[in-house]
């Protein structure tokens, strides 16, 4: 009886070890799976372009995109403000995720403002056709139609603003607003 008691002992040891190490491995491999870094292409006809600060939209673009190129125009070059955009939509400062939420709220997208942390559940999961947010705890930025609109990580001071330079994204998260 002892003898079947420590085989069982020593049996359910080594299943526990097993799942643990299958739980590591695909902790491992979930991590190595990383958001691709935002890149611009020019793409004739279907990227947005940027002439002395000011987003252009692609004349074969929905509606909805060229009005949201439209609110970002309105607000970049704005300067930065911690909380600014949350509290009023029209402000004189904008933080990043008031900077993106207001974008969003201009096209009927986004019903109150958001914080960077609220957008990692904004909406649908991965790349948008024309909007796509990368979000993460702590920073959100926006890209229509191909131009980076974010208030960090471009030449010149900190605020919303239209960029094509590149920017890492690991730890953000992709999404979009259905349908675009």
């Amino acid at each position: 009886m002892r003898r079947l008691k420590k085989n069982l002992d020593v049996r359910r040891r080594r299943s526990v070890f097993s799942f643990g190490c299958c739980l590591l491995t695909v902790a491992f491999l979930s991590g190595c799976s990383t958001t691709p870094d935002y890149v611009y292409h020019p793409y004739p006809g279907r990227t947005a372009m940027l002439v002395h600060g000011r987003a252009i939209a692609p004349p074969n673009a929905p509606r909805v995109v060229h009005a949201a190129i439209a609110a970002g125009n309105r607000i970049a070059g704005r300067p930065y403000r911690s909380g600014g955009g949350h509290r009023y939509a029209e402000d004189d400062a904008y933080d990043c995720s008031g900077a993106v939420s207001y974008v969003l709220g201009s096209i009927g997208a986004l019903q109150r403002p958001l914080t960077s942390s609220q957008f990692r559940s904004y909406g649908a999961r991965g790349f948008g056709r024309w909007i796509t947010i990368y979000a993460k705890r702590g920073h959100v930025f926006l890209v229509v139609a191909g131009l980076r609109f974010d208030t960090g990580w471009a030449s010149g001071p900190r605020g919303p603003q239209w960029s094509t330079r590149s920017r890492p994204a690991r730890d953000f998260v992709l999404r979009h607003p259905p349908g675009l």
